[in-house]
C-alpha cells in the first residue's frame, strides 16, 4: 500500500477514463494530460490505462508500504525521496517506509505518480476514475489514506528516463467549429480566432474559464440543453469562453462555438491562472464521446 502523508492541494487516482457511457449521462473523467499518465505508467512497466495518481500544483507526500517502482511525469515538479532531491520523469526505486515528496511544478499544473503493479481501488463502469462533478470513482485523496497497489505484471522497461515536454507561455489550442457556431456573428468567430485569452481563477477538472473580448450572438434565444463532449468551448451569457475538460457536464445550455482537437486537450489540462490561451480554427475532424 500507498500512504498518503500530505495530500496537497488536490490529490486523485485517475487512468484513461470511462469510455462508452455518455448515454447513461457518465461522462468519460480520466486524467486531464492523458499522455504523461501513459508516459509515466511506461516507465515503471504497466499498462498505460492502469491507474495512477493525479496531483495538482504538487504538495505531496506518500510514504511506500513496501518496496516499490514509481515514476513522475507531466508539469516537472522538484521531487525528495527521504529529502534527497531525484530527477522528474524517471522510474525511482521506494524502499519500505521512505517517503517520497513532490513540490510546487515551475510550469504547467498536474503531475502524474505510476506506480507498479497500479493502484488497486475498486473500479466503476470500468474505471478507476475519480470523477468529481458526478462523485463517481474513488473520493480525492485525503491526509491519512492508505492506497491499495495492484500486482505488478510484465517486464521492467529498460529506459527509465526520458525528457520533460515543456509548456509554451502562450498555448495555442486547434479547434473545429461547434455546433452553434453559427449562433455567433461572424465578427465574433474572427475575434475568437485571433485574441489572446487569459485563463481566469475559475480553472479546474471540470473546465477552464478564460476572460478577453466578449463574444457577441446573432441568436439570442434560449437554447435547448444539449450533449457536450470533452473540449466543448461553451459561451455563457457573459460572452467569455469556457473549454470544458475530463468531469464536463453531459448536457449543457449555453451555446458551443467550438470543439478543441483531442490531441491539444492536454495542454488544456495543464494551462495555470494568468497564462495566455489562443483558439486556431482547423478544418472539421471526428470528436470521439
Amino acid at each position: 500500500m500507498l500512504e498518503i502523508l500530505r495530500a496537497g492541494a488536490l490529490t486523485t487516482v485517475q487512468d484513461l477514463g470511462r469510455i462508452g457511457s455518455a448515454h447513461l449521462g457518465v461522462g468519460r473523467s480520466g486524467a486531464l494530460d492523458r499522455p504523461s499518465l501513459r508516459l509515466a505508467n511506461r516507465l515503471v512497466g504497466n499498462p498505460e490505462n492502469a491507474a495512477g495518481l493525479e496531483v495538482t500544483f504538487g504538495g505531496l507526500a506518500v510514504r511506500a508500504g513496501c518496496d516499490l517502482l514509481l515514476a513522475t511525469a507531466g508539469a516537472p515538479t522538484p521531487v525528495h525521496i527521504d529529502g534527497r532531491a531525484h530527477d522528474a520523469c524517471a522510474a525511482l526505486h521506494l524502499r519500505a517506509e521512505q517517503v517520497l515528496e513532490l513540490g510546487r511544478p515551475d510550469s504547467g499544473v498536474r503531475t502524474y505518480v505510476a506506480i507498479r503493479g497500479g493502484i488497486d481501488v475498486p473500479p466503476v463502469l470500468g474505471s478507476r476514475a475519480t470523477d468529481l462533478l458526478s462523485g463517481i470513482g474513488p473520493a480525492r485523496l485525503g491526509d491519512g489514506d492508505r492506497i491499495p497497489l495492484g500486482t505488478p505484471n510484465g517486464p521492467i522497461p529498460g529506459v527509465d528516463h526520458v525528457a520533460q515536454r515543456s509548456l509554451p507561455p502562450v498555448v495555442e489550442l486547434r479547434v473545429v467549429p461547434g455546433p452553434r457556431a453559427d449562433w455567433f456573428t461572424a465578427a465574433a468567430r474572427r475575434t475568437f480566432g485571433e485574441t489572446t485569452y487569459a485563463v481566469s481563477a475559475h480553472a479546474d477538472r471540470i473546465g477552464v474559464r478564460l476572460t478577453g473580448p466578449a463574444l457577441g450572438r446573432s441568436r439570442t434565444e434560449e437554447l435547448l440543453s444539449e450533449g457536450l463532449v470533452e473540449g466543448a468551448v461553451q459561451v455563457p451569457a457573459d460572452g467569455q469562453p469556457l473549454i470544458f475538460l475530463a468531469d464536463h457536464p453531459v448536457t449543457g445550455g449555453y451555446p458551443v462555438i467550438a470543439v478543441v482537437h483531442p490531441d491539444d486537450l492536454p495542454y488544456a489540462g495543464q494551462v495555470r491562472p494568468g497564462q495566455s490561451v489562443r483558439f486556431r480554427w482547423e478544418a472539421p475532424i471526428s470528436v470521439p464521446q
